[in-house]
């Protein structure tokens, strides 16, 4: 099992990302002003960022920095890792 798995914090997180990107959409539907949607869409990038890092965070502590984690499950964790932070960071 994950553990982010019910995670509460996680959760409400996203779910405040869900609303903002809502906004968003109402504001294009709306024709809102320009300045403001891309405050919002910087609110959203800050809150993905957020949460990239609290599950980042998590994910090496329980996995790479578990002391019962065997040398090759961690080197496939480390080859996740590094393949997402790749690719998040392009």
């Amino acid at each position: 099992m994950a553990h982010t798995m019910g995670d509460k914090k996680l959760l409400a997180r996203v779910r405040r990302m869900k609303g903002q990107v809502q906004a968003v959409e109402k504001a294009l539907e709306s024709g809102a002003e320009c300045g403001d949607i891309l405050q919002q869409i910087a609110a959203i990038r800050g809150a993905a960022n957020g949460l990239m890092n609290q599950v980042l965070e998590s994910h090496i502590r329980e996995h790479l920095g578990a002391e019962q984690v065997s040398a090759d499950a961690r080197q496939a964790d480390l080859e996740q890792v590094v393949g997402v932070l790749r690719s998040y960071l392009k």
